[in-house]
C-alpha cells in the first residue's frame, strides 16, 4: 500500500476516472468480497479512484487497492441518507477511506448535528470530505461548512432540480463557475462520451457507477435495445 494523505489522494484524481463499486441488499453481488474484487478489477482497468459504500465493503477493499478510496454509508433512501451522522463519517475514516462522501444539503441530519460537525470529525482524523450536492445552494452550504470538494451526486434527487437525461451539465457548469473547490461530476454518466463532456465542462474528476459495475442494468440495456 502507498502511504498517502487525504490531500494527495484527492490530488491524484484530477482529470481522472473514479468508479463507484456498490451493490445493495437483495442484489446478487451484495457481498464485501465481491465488491472488493470489482474494485480491484476497475483499478486494473485504469481507475484512479474507487467510491464504495458500507463499512464492511470499505474494510475489504482498502487492503487491495492503492488508489484513492472514497467511502460512504447509506442508511435508508429518504432525506439525509448518505453518511448521515458524525459517527458514520468517523467509521468511514476508520475503515480506510481517504475521502468521506456525505450529504451536503442543508437538510436536518438524523443525529441533529450540523454538517460542519461531520466534516470536522473527518478532518480531525486526517481524511477529506466530498459533499454530495443537488444544487448550487447545497455546494455553497457545504463549502461554508468546510467541505474539500463537491459533487453533483444528488442532482435531480432533492427537489431542487429536475432529473436530467444524462449528467446534469448545467449544474456542473454552474458549480465550476462559482465555487473554489474541486467539482466532481457524478450521476447518470452513461458512456465515455458523457465522461469526457464532464471533464470538458470543467469537472475535476468523473465518477461512473452503474454503467461499469452493475451487470443487471447493463444487461437490461442490451436486452431492451434488441427488443425495440
Amino acid at each position: 500500500m502507498i502511504a498517502r494523505t487525504g490531500e494527495s489522494a484527492l490530488a491524484s484524481l484530477k482529470g481522472r476516472l473514479v468508479v463507484s463499486c456498490q451493490a445493495y441488499p437483495g442484489e446478487p453481488m451484495r457481498s464485501p468480497a465481491i465488491m472488493a474484487a470489482v474494485a480491484q478489477a476497475v483499478v486494473q482497468g485504469g481507475a484512479y479512484g474507487v467510491r464504495a459504500q458500507g463499512i464492511e465493503d470499505l474494510k475489504a477493499i482498502r487492503p487491495l487497492i492503492d488508489v484513492c478510496l472514497i467511502g460512504l454509508v447509506k442508511r435508508g433512501s429518504d432525506g439525509v441518507f448518505i453518511t448521515p451522522t458524525v459517527a458514520d463519517a468517523v467509521d468511514c475514516v476508520t475503515a480506510g477511506a481517504d475521502v468521506v462522501a456525505l450529504d451536503g444539503t442543508a437538510r436536518e441530519r438524523p443525529d441533529g448535528q450540523p454538517l460542519a460537525a461531520s466534516i470536522a470529525a473527518v478532518h480531525d482524523r486526517g481524511a477529506l470530505v466530498m459533499a454530495d450536492c443537488g444544487s448550487i445552494d447545497d455546494a455553497l452550504h457545504s463549502i461554508d461548512a468546510g467541505a474539500d470538494c463537491v459533487g453533483t451526486t444528488l442532482a435531480g434527487y432533492t427537489g431542487a432540480r429536475p432529473v436530467s437525461r444524462g449528467p446534469d451539465l448545467e449544474l456542473l457548469a454552474e458549480l465550476v463557475g462559482h465555487v473554489n473547490v474541486p467539482v466532481i461530476a457524478e450521476g447518470r454518466v452513461r458512456n465515455p462520451q458523457d465522461a469526457q463532456t464532464c471533464l470538458t465542462t470543467g469537472a475535476y474528476a468523473v465518477v461512473v457507477g452503474t454503467a461499469i459495475t452493475h451487470p443487471t442494468r447493463i444487461t437490461r440495456t442490451f436486452v431492451d435495445q434488441l427488443h425495440t
